[in-house]
């Protein structure tokens, strides 16, 4: 049942078709990987109170920027993919139309540079928003309060140019407002990228300020009027090029008065020191001053702004967990794993149902044939039936009973079956028992030691039992298995 009820049963989730998704970045030629990016859908409340734990305390995220009674909370989805979400005060959205319309509409300006939205709920009072999880911290804690290093001088300049991409990509979709952009918004995904947060793209709220930071940060046409512009983001961009360049807060003031005053190294990070050329610095400087003109007509465009940070990278073929220091563990290429070891990473469930299916029993053709050779006893035409009666409830999702026959005719066949023991595993999953499944993906590979969908599998059980490293490993010996396989065929 959907979140909205008959309320907004006229809301439909926006049509996400893969060729949209693709559009090359148009300043890089990137596209965003829609095998890690899920389709934008509308939630149950119970799916995100089951997520999030109840919204337990212990879940908020910290350093989320966020003000109760509007945080975020981390959460992990039933398929076993970790999200962030948002969830709103009452006051917020009272019209539950207008926020699915307003989260739709954001929803769909997706981007590699942005922290994806992939979905919401609007059941009763709740409005809750649901966006890519993001591990590795804001850019506030790695400027502010970092444990091990300062951030380092080419990150800081990644970080600038990332954003304005960010922005830049914004504009080409018409969603030209981003409230109260600020270190608390940009957010280090696994790799250690930069992204900006898709929660500033939302309107604003009823109770809500488009600025909840100091006023000395605050545009001042905002201040005058109460009215976000298009230009009092490039304002707050300006701040942003402040905390990065100084290493700590500096109100837009008082940064003024010392370019002017042309003491720019009061204003720059003392920990900085040798990482950068003195023309970058001053080139930044001057950007973060155009940036913070009083007038919004004297401040310059996103196109400006990329066009003045993308010279002053000098680092760009280093990853960004490497300039920062970070571990990350290295994944198997997407195009070493087959479609179901794909779909066995991504936890994606009905996938490897729908795969297993068409599979059938071929990786196996010899072993069920030697039943014809059997005398046909009464034992054998029971194995027959309860086999195909396995066969049809896995086809129709009914898993409890395929779990049954299966079970069944495991304890009649004298020569097992990896096909049986990979299906009954599913239906463990599918059934939320993914010890038994790792148990009968194992005993898929003792059956057939080589076979590919045995060692996918039980990445699968793996991964849904929160051992995310083992899981690793066994994907990487699947798809070992599977070049072994391909190379046999060529051969």
């Amino acid at each position: 049942m959907g979140c909205l009820q008959s309320k907004t049963s006229n809301v439909h989730a926006p049509d996400m078709e893969s060729a949209e998704d693709n559009k090359p970045d148009p300043q890089n030629g990137e596209v965003l990987d829609q095998d890690q990016v899920p389709a934008f859908k509308e939630f149950g409340l119970s799916e995100l109170r089951l997520a999030a734990k109840g919204f337990s305390s212990e879940l908020i995220v910290s350093e989320s920027g966020e003000k109760a009674p509007n945080v975020v909370y981390k959460g992990k989805l039933d398929g076993g993919r970790i999200v962030a979400i948002k969830r709103f005060s009452r006051q917020s959205w009272p019209d539950a139309q207008q926020f699915a319309t307003e989260a739709e509409r954001v929803g769909k300006v997706r981007h590699k540079r942005l922290v994806n939205l992939i979905g919401y709920c609007a059941e009763g009072d709740e409005r809750l928003l649901v966006a890519e999880y993001m591990p590795n911290d804001t850019l506030s804690k790695h400027l502010f309060h970092w444990d091990k290093q300062p951030l380092p001088w080419e990150m800081r300049v990644r970080v600038a140019y990332y954003i304005a991409q960010a922005l830049d990509h914004c504009n080409l979709e018409n969603r030209k407002i981003y409230h109260d952009l600020n270190a608390y918004r940009v957010l280090f995904d696994e790799d250690g990228d930069p992204r900006l947060s898709s929660f500033g793209l939302m309107k604003n709220s009823r109770d809500g300020k488009s600025y909840s930071t100091n006023l000395a940060y605050t545009p001042p046409e905002f201040l005058r009027t109460g009215r976000v512009i298009p230009e009092s983001v490039i304002y707050s961009y300006g701040t942003v090029l402040l905390d990065l360049l100084s290493g700590k807060h500096i109100p837009p003031s008082h940064a003024l008065d010392l370019i002017r005053g042309k003491n720019i190294l009061l204003l720059m990070d003392s920990s900085l020191e040798g990482q950068y050329a003195n023309e970058d610095a001053s080139k930044l400087i001057d950007l973060a001053s155009k940036c913070l003109q009083f007038e919004a007509r004297d401040r310059p465009n996103s196109k400006f702004l990329l066009s003045s940070v993308e010279p002053l990278q000098t680092q760009k073929e280093v990853a960004s967990h490497v300039l920062m220091g970070l571990s990350k563990t290295p994944a198997v290429l997407p195009t070493m794993l087959s479609p179901l070891g794909k779909a066995c990473a991504r936890m994606d469930l009905t996938a490897v149902h729908d795969i297993l299916l068409k599979t059938g029993y071929k990786d196996e053709e010899g072993a069920e044939n030697e039943l014809s050779f059997q005398e046909w006893t009464q034992q054998v035409q029971e194995m027959l039936t309860t086999k195909k009666l396995g066969d049809t409830a896995f086809r129709d999702k009914d898993f409890k009973t395929a779990i049954d026959c299966y079970s069944k005719l495991v304890s009649l066949m004298s020569v097992p079956s990896a096909t049986v023991f990979a299906r009954r595993g599913l239906s463990y999953l599918m059934n939320g028992q993914p010890e038994l499944a790792l148990r009968d993906a194992m005993q898929a590979q003792v059956c057939m030691p080589e076979w590919p969908t045995a060692f996918y599998l039980q990445a699968l059980a793996l991964s849904k039992l929160g051992m995310e490293t083992d899981a690793q490993d066994m994907l990487n010996d699947g798809a070992a298995f599977e070049a072994k396989k391909q190379n046999g065929w060529r051969s």
